[in-house]
């Protein structure tokens, strides 16, 4: 059975640092061709914050550029999210997502087949 298991988060002052975790299980992270870190703040909707592809490029949202680095560790079937400059804005539920479809990665939640359970990151000031 192919689960995704995130961790790493919690309470942080403004400022702060954060590295969030996502690991596989069953042996199948080689074959993800999308995997991505989301995020759904209190009374807003869940966005793609950062998207890593097989070939390694990255894409991320606006407001955590410079500041956020998604990466990955093949053989350690685990994906990451180094946060850096942690404000008030970046309290959320953050989610890890997988895709094994060879198509272009895209940010829409309904693209991706795999989740791991939200964790909480938050920032105080």
């Amino acid at each position: 059975q192919v689960e995704l298991v995130a961790s790493g988060g919690g309470s942080v002052q403004s400022g702060g640092s954060l590295r969030l975790s996502c690991v596989s299980s069953g042996h199948v992270f080689s074959r993800y061709y999308c995997m991505a870190w989301f995020r759904r703040a209190p009374g807003k909707e869940r966005e793609a914050v950062a998207i890593i592809e097989a070939n390694g490029n990255t894409t991320y949202v606006e407001s955590v550029k410079g500041r956020f680095t998604i990466s990955k560790d093949n053989a350690k079937e685990s994906l990451y999210l180094d946060m850096n400059s942690l404000d008030s804005e970046d309290t959320a539920m953050y989610y890890c997502a997988a895709e094994h479809r060879r198509i272009p990665c895209d940010g829409g939640e309904w693209f991706y087949g795999f989740w791991a359970r939200g964790i909480q990151v938050t920032v105080s000031s």
